[in-house]
């Protein structure tokens, strides 16, 4: 039985961004069985997508308080679609900003315990009058055949603070919009109709952390699915497949956790390779804990850019009496990626990062992207000799780490940070407010992202760089998510370039030299002078207007340096939304600041290789021709 209480409260303060959520763990898919399993179909999934009751409330005092009550009297309500933004509904202000904060201009606001706490922080959000609320309700049926079984629900992304109810019942909060946040139902979950309710806030403490270039929307974005899970369940996997370029053989390493509410008796694991040939297996007893120890496998097909071989790892869950309660399977690739002698290296080769920020983005649904937008992503990534996608500045959609696993896209996986109004003002360098910086009340919440980036998404062979976030100056509290995934992924170099403006920090953050924007000869300058990380543009060649004009200076340093290691155009696609001109009644693309949003950063919303329609600009000629020359083969 759940005793806790919702704190509206709990949206200023840093020190609270989850309660009752489970703990992050690996994306992989589970299925009542082998034949689900081979189908692809898995009959312990439920999706939650689709129309919704809802209210909108500009701030939290007009909210409808007790709307998850079951008997709450709704019929003023409205409906809305999930996925999807709140603003694009024809509800509140659409707006963009680069760096400042949204309220700057309009609230005076400091972050908590920030200098030296001499700023009330109690009631900043919680009592705004600026800070609208979304409240959501679905019913649903529970399947005849989930009877007994635990549930949980998994929110994929949720913009920005969420509050949740099963049934009246508090179940949990979350915060952080771009990580999966899953709760257990099973309480609370009835046989038959069950109503769920979601409050969702625009603001909250989290807004520090999330001060992207991108239009500040809020609501549920990403899918929502009921996850049923059987009587002996795989909870998470961690697989550690390792290559060895000399002789082309590979290892895999495991380590698995268990859940179960019958019996358990044995899993059974199988490898396949991408014939479906089995080539390793195993079983083990059931326990909470499973570590297996690496496994030789002998020559291995690598996954690498142009051939990227997918192994398959399957699961087999048993009971006590030898009875199939899961089958689980997640898709691996052999390859090594490391630092040696001041190079970045895939598979022992020199590694050459032609890449590309990608922002999730659809000129009709916003950052909620269809499986369509990311498949034609892919595609123009390909024929465009663009081998590698930095997520800024946020973990993406789950699907899109699949499909960069199958196609060979090298992956850069961002974490959902980044403070640039706190440390960057009127463009100088002025950290007095810096969050994280080194405030002891913010380590936890920025090292949850990290954790939740980490459990996420480890598996996927196209991850080769973890990214502690972007443009959020540097402290004890970026240095300590450096240390994290050290720890627990000492394999992954790791990235990040906000500690260049605090270079106190240098010798403990970043595994590369990492600049933004910087003029080819500062790069000659860096790798000239005895360098001893591997030097890396996560930004360049700003696509604004008729850019992209100088981008041999930069293709010429891969030949002259070897420890260059490429960079990241700014951006892939245009930030701007299809409206009905209010004039002419003709569709027309709006940017920033058309939409009377104040403060706003306007057109610098346009940065894209490609316009907001998915259309390639007449830069596009320029990242082929130069790109091309290195997406290859050596």
């Amino acid at each position: 039985e759940n005793t806790m209480e919702p704190d509206i409260r709990w949206l200023d303060d840093p020190e609270v961004f989850q309660a009752g959520r489970l703990p992050a763990h690996s994306d992989h898919l589970f299925y009542e069985g082998e034949e689900a399993m081979e189908r692809g179909e898995s009959g312990l999934v439920l999706s939650l997508n689709g129309t919704w009751e809802f209210h909108y409330s500009p701030n939290p005092a007009g909210r409808p308080a007790g709307f998850y009550r079951p008997d709450f009297d709704r019929s003023a309500f409205g409906e809305i679609t999930v996925p999807g933004h709140i603003e694009l509904s024809g509800r509140a202000r659409i707006g963009y900003i680069n760096t400042m904060y949204p309220w700057e201009g309009h609230r005076y606001r400091r972050p908590a315990h920030s200098l030296e706490g001499s700023h009330p922080w109690q009631g900043m959000f919680s009592e705004a009058e600026d800070n609208p609320v979304g409240s959501y309700v679905k019913r649903f049926t529970l399947p005849a055949a989930w009877e007994g079984k635990r549930v949980s629900v998994c929110f994929e992304g949720v913009e920005q603070a969420m509050y949740l109810w099963l049934n009246g019942c508090f179940v949990g909060y979350s915060e952080d919009s771009f990580t999966p946040s899953e709760f257990d139902l099973t309480p609370f979950i009835r046989p038959g109709e069950n109503v769920i309710a979601v409050e969702v806030y625009k603001q909250s403490s989290a807004a520090w952390l999330e001060d992207q270039d991108f239009f500040r929307f809020f609501g549920i974005f990403r899918d929502v699915k009921l996850y049923a899970k059987p009587g002996v369940h795989l909870e998470d996997v961690w697989a550690k497949p390792r290559y060895n370029p000399e002789n082309g053989t590979g290892s895999l390493e495991l380590a698995l956790s268990f859940s179960w509410t019958t019996a358990p008796g044995t899993a059974r694991i199988c490898l396949s390779d991408s014939r479906g040939r089995t080539v390793w297996q195993k079983e083990i007893a059931i326990e909470e804990k499973v570590a297996i120890p690496p496994a030789d496998l002998g020559i291995v097909e690598p996954w690498e850019r142009r051939d990227p071989r997918l192994y398959t790892l399957k699961v087999l869950q048993m009971n006590g009496k030898g009875k199939v309660e899961e089958a689980a399977q997640c898709r691996i690739g052999f390859r090594k990626v490391e630092i040696r002698d001041g190079i970045l290296r895939l598979n022992g080769r020199r590694l050459v990062l032609c890449g590309v920020n990608r922002h999730e983005w659809s000129a009709v649904t916003g950052r909620a992207v269809t499986r369509e937008d990311m498949e034609w992503d892919i595609a123009c990534l390909e024929r465009n000799h663009i081998n590698a996608v930095r997520t800024c500045h946020y973990p993406d959609q789950i699907a899109w780490y699949h499909l960069c696993d199958a196609h060979g896209i090298y992956v850069m996986a961002e974490t959902n940070l980044e403070s640039h109004g706190s440390w960057q003002k009127m463009n100088l360098v002025e950290p007095s407010w810096n969050v994280p910086g080194s405030i002891p009340q913010w380590r936890e919440a920025v090292l949850d992202r990290a954790k939740s980036n980490f459990h996420t998404f480890k598996n996927h062979p196209s991850v080769l760089i973890w990214s502690l976030g972007n443009e959020s100056y540097a402290g004890d509290n970026i240095r300590d998510m450096q240390h994290f995934f050290k720890e627990v992924d000492p394999e992954r170099p790791v990235h990040y370039e906000g500690v260049y403006h605090n270079p106190a920090y240098r010798g403990e953050i970043s595994d590369m030299e990492s600049r933004m924007y910087a003029p080819p000869e500062e790069a000659v300058s860096y790798l000239e002078n005895a360098p001893d990380k591997p030097y890396l543009l996560c930004e360049y060649m700003h696509c604004m207007g008729n850019s992209l004009g100088g981008m041999k200076a930069y293709m010429d340093l891969i030949e002259r340096f070897p420890m260059y290691a490429g960079g990241f155009i700014w951006d892939f696609i245009d930030q701007a939304l299809w409206v009905r001109d209010e004039v002419s009644g003709k569709k027309v693309l709006r940017y920033g600041g058309d939409f009377d949003e104040r403060p706003t950063d306007y057109e610098f919303s346009g940065n894209g290789i490609v316009f907001a329609d998915r259309t390639e600009k007449p830069a596009m000629q320029e990242v082929r021709h130069y790109y091309g020359r290195y997406d290859k083969e050596d």
